[in-house]
């Protein structure tokens, strides 16, 4: 029997929780000058190449049993990411975090409506926290008329609850180098499409950030290429900190960790920006934790909602 390790694993999930943190936080300088598909399609590329690698020195195998598993969760995911990415060009890291952790929401709400899964009182009372929360984090783009970069976060949560569900249905048995690689691949050729795209049909691109999603591919600058590389590597190790730590303890205990990643995220915001956490986003973000927290702790809920970043 293993030995659980939860102080272990709260370290290595806390390690993961800043590095990616603190890596997302420069999106926005990658935003200034270079364009969605280009960071995907580059970060991408040197993720397959780290997967690689790593495979090679501990022998671990590539190989896929459910290719169109594989490929369709690989998808979802990476749509989510795209999503995702596209936020932190305008909005602060903690904001957006917020609502990708909508995900495990998000996944009691599809299990009940889309297979009849019974929900227990803890699992209700998660729900409106989760819901509160996010609105409260979000502020007025939430509830009132609503900016597409104020809402894509939890657009963001809700693809990648349905990549978590399709992990558990779809990938059963998959390797994680495997799943990893398929997420990196699909992120790579949403990138290659998009500046293909972009390239056959050019659009007007704003200057800056503004520009991050329509600007297709450019020259990348030593800037670019430092964040860009910094990107795939801090994700790469980030998640292979997250992924240890959910090998030494339980599933339940170590998706309460991860939640670090939101008061990390505001932390670096602070630091690098001068981005401070308003009480009303910072009550939000308690209540989007402890939402999490009771679904994790209930006993009907412990499959665990991997991290992929």
């Amino acid at each position: 029997m293993k030995q659980d390790q939860p102080y272990a694993a709260g370290a290595m999930i806390a390690g993961y929780a800043a590095i990616v943190a603190f890596t997302d936080n420069y999106v926005r300088v990658i935003a200034e000058e270079g364009g969605l598909w280009q960071f995907h399609a580059m970060r991408g590329a040197i993720a397959l190449g780290l997967i690689g690698l790593v495979a090679w020195v501990t022998g671990q195998s590539l190989r896929v049993r459910r290719p169109w598993g594989v490929a369709g969760r690989s998808a979802i995911h990476g749509l989510a990411m795209l999503i995702y990415f596209g936020a932190l060009a305008f909005l602060p890291v903690a904001q957006v975090a917020a609502g990708l952790f909508m995900a495990p929401i998000f996944v009691l709400v599809l299990g009940r409506l889309l297979h009849g899964r019974r929900m227990g009182l803890w699992s209700v009372l998660a729900v409106g926290l989760g819901f509160a929360g996010v609105l409260l984090v979000l502020g007025p783009n939430a509830v009132g008329g609503a900016s597409v970069a104020g809402v894509l976060p939890v657009v963001a949560g809700l693809f990648y609850a349905l990549g978590n569900m399709a992990t558990r249905d779809w990938c059963e048995g998959e390797g994680a180098l495997v799943l990893l690689g398929g997420f990196f691949g699909a992120l790579c050729l949403f990138g290659c499409v998009g500046m293909g795209v972009l390239w056959l049909w050019p659009v007007d691109v704003a200057a800056g950030a503004d520009g991050f999603i329509a600007r297709g591919a450019v020259w990348p600058s030593g800037t670019f290429l430092f964040w860009t590389v910094a990107q795939a590597v801090g994700s790469m190790v980030g998640v292979g900190l997250m992924i240890r730590g959910y090998q030494v303890t339980t599933a339940a205990r170590a998706s309460v960790y991860e939640y670090a990643l939101l008061p990390a995220s505001a932390f670096w915001g602070w630091v690098l920006w001068a981005e401070g956490v308003t009480p009303v986003a910072g009550l939000g973000m308690g209540l989007i934790t402890l939402a999490g927290v009771l679904i994790a702790l209930a006993p009907q809920e412990r499959s665990p909602v991997a991290s992929l970043q």
